[in-house]
């Protein structure tokens, strides 16, 4: 595992939308587990993606195991409802005449944030959770976390709780929930991003929405399809007409690929580059390229 990472028991993945953070996410996985540590990866209210790309079948919103030290869950707000609701009432029979009940269940969703909160407290609540020797149940959680904008709602939600919900229960999951955010001795933010213009300036300002509103410091970046330098001028000068337009065409995407990365190390944290992947069945061998990527950072 990256030194920034190898001794956070959460790490939540994020970026813009398309950047790669699943695929970021299945690997981290993957590679946690072959390091003896029992992980779980979580995806949060969306189609799977995770098990697919390990050649897994979907698992659901049930803990399901996938291999030695891995499993798996996608976390969605009906099932994660009911859970919170049961660890509060303690009680199904109690569960069911209040939840269940269909004038409740319409007013419960005009509470503001409530549905972000239950799948956030499902996946903080695995991370608490412990075995019959008093050891953690997992060693480390990794979130696949919304894309940008929704990431920062969503990880801004026990704050915006503790802000303003009176006390008691809600207002008590919600203080846990925030401290094991912003630790860092816990948790670890893992941004990712491509080398592009906008995917690079978006990532610039998650950092700064992290810091700012989440009060969440992220440790790592991961550049995704990074090309690297294969040519120099004098080749692309030389050879066929299309062998100097191929040649220009990679320059020109590696430059860009140093850039971002050179623009991305500006944020003080290490910078870890992802070659691209080209695939046209973009599944497990593709992880597994990225896996050794990520464990021999250059």
């Amino acid at each position: 595992m990256i030194a920034a990472l190898s001794d956070k028991r959460l790490l939540i993945v994020t970026g813009k939308g398309g950047v790669g953070k699943t695929t970021v996410s299945a690997a981290l996985a993957l590679e946690s587990a072959r390091s003896g540590k029992r992980t779980l990866v979580c995806e949060v209210n969306t189609k799977e993606r995770v098990t697919q790309l390990l050649g897994k079948p979907e698992v659901g919103p049930e803990v399901t195991s996938l291999e030695e030290n891995l499993w798996a869950v996608n976390v969605r707000p009906e099932e994660a409802m009911r859970e919170y609701a049961l660890m509060v009432l303690k009680f199904e029979s109690i569960y069911s005449a209040v939840f269940e009940n269909r004038v409740v269940r319409y007013f419960l969703r005009f509470i503001p944030s409530l549905q972000e909160l239950v799948l956030l407290g499902k996946i903080l609540y695995h991370l608490r959770e412990k075995r019959s020797d008093g050891s953690f149940r997992f060693d480390r959680i990794i979130i696949d976390a919304p894309a940008t904008g929704h990431a920062i709602t969503f990880l801004s939600v026990p704050q915006v709780i503790i802000d303003t919900v009176p006390p008691g229960a809600m207002s008590s999951d919600a203080a846990w929930m925030r401290d094991l955010l912003v630790d860092r001795n816990t948790t670890a933010a893992v941004l990712v991003s491509l080398p592009e213009e906008l995917p690079v300036n978006e990532t610039l300002e998650l950092h700064q929405a992290l810091v700012a509103r989440v009060k969440m410091t992220p440790q790592l970046v991961v550049l995704n399809g990074f090309i690297a330098e294969r040519f120099t001028d004098e080749d692309a000068a030389t050879g066929s007409e299309l062998a100097k337009e191929l040649m220009h065409g990679h320059q020109g995407r590696a430059k860009l690929s140093q850039a971002s990365r050179a623009t991305l190390s500006k944020l003080g944290l290490p910078v870890v580059t992802v070659p691209r992947i080209f695939s046209p069945d973009f599944g497990r061998a593709a992880i597994e390229q990225v896996v050794r990527a990520l464990g021999d950072p250059t």
